[in-house]
């Protein structure tokens, strides 16, 4: 390999340097829009963040209404199940009181005496 004259020897250094400084410019560009990249995201994300939130403390919300809704009707069903109980019962009572009674009259059993209720 023959040495290259001079001239041609500073035109391509002087291209490399063009380069070099284009270069230069490019990462400057690049780390700027690095620099807004990161911004936004950072942005974005508090964004979501306080979508996330509003969504969490509207789902809390629907919960405790749907607790108080069914706590309600909780409530409601035990007081029909409670008088449906004391229905029976008292049909009940009433069922064993003419059992007694029938037995008493063909004599099968001793006259009680009634008791007194609680």
């Amino acid at each position: 390999m023959q040495p290259q004259p001079l001239e041609n020897r500073v035109e391509r250094l002087e291209q490399r340097v063009t380069i070099l400084e284009q270069l230069t410019a490019r990462v400057e560009g690049l780390a700027v829009e690095i620099s807004q990249l990161r911004d936004e995201m950072r942005a974005e994300l508090s964004a979501v963040r306080d979508e996330i939130r509003a969504g969490d403390d509207e789902t809390r919300r629907q919960v405790r209404d749907m607790g108080d809704q069914i706590t309600a009707q909780m409530l409601s069903l035990h007081n029909e199940l409670k008088t449906h109980m004391l229905m029976l019962h008292e049909s009940a009572i009433g069922r064993i009181a003419l059992i007694d009674e029938g037995l008493q009259a063909q004599g099968k059993i001793a006259p009680r005496h009634p008791r007194k209720r609680r």
